[in-house]
This record gives structure tokens, sequence and C-alpha cells, in this order.
């Protein structure tokens, strides 16, 4: 199971961070994948990271003001956001695509597993 939390109401040009711990011990085999989502909209990618934490990927709109990490000893991925605009309001999601996989996928149907979201609004 994958736990989001740490969103909010922010103004713009705020910043939060987003952490995403799961429950599986295999989580350090999972790479793992942040996606937000509007009302009416496809879900939408917005960044990854490989399960050794080397390789990171991320969406155009949010490069250079996102930062994705984790911390495998302590089955937690993170989602820095920075200079936050209101285009970034949505709900965000977490998942994991494993074990081992070599590519990080940007797709949403690549990921097995997902959390249950939480809501991020950056008011203007």
């Amino acid at each position: 199971q994958l736990q989001a939390s740490g969103g909010g109401l922010v103004q713009a040009g705020d910043s939060l961070r987003l952490s995403c711990t799961a429950s599986r011990r295999t989580f350090s085999s999972y790479n793992m994948g942040w996606f937000r989502q509007n009302p009416g909209k496809e879900r939408e990618f917005v960044a990854a990271i490989k399960w050794t934490g080397i390789s990171t990927l991320y969406a155009d709109s949010v490069k250079g003001r996102f930062t994705i990490s984790r911390d495998n000893s302590k089955n937690t991925m993170y989602l820095q956001m920075n200079s936050l605009k209101s285009e970034d309001t949505a709900v965000y999601y977490c998942a994991a695509d494993g074990p081992f996989t070599v590519r990080v996928e940007t797709s949403s149907g690549a990921y097995d597993y997902w959390g249950q979201g939480t809501q991020v609004t950056v008011s203007s």
C-alpha cells in the first residue's frame, strides 16, 4: 500500500513537500512516480525516480521547480515543489512500478500500485 501526504492550500510562489510512504519492504526495488489529476482531465505525469534513486524524469511543466527523491531506508518518496503556480493545483498521486523495472516510465498505465492522492491547491 502507498500513502501520500503533505498536500495543502498555499499561495503562488510557496513551497510544499509531498511524501509517499510504502508499507512494503520491497519499496526499494520499485520505480516510483508522481502523477496529478484535476476533475474531468486525464491523470498527468509529474515526476518519476528509478528504484536505484539515480535516474529521474520530470514533466516539462515542473522541470526546475520540482525535485523527486527517495529514502529507501524509510520506504518513502518525496516531491519537493517550489515556486508553485495556480496551474499546479490538482490531486497528486504516488505510484509504484516494478520490481526492478529497467526503464522509468511516464505513462500511468505502467504503474501497478497507487496511493489515495493528496490535494494541492495553489491560490494566485
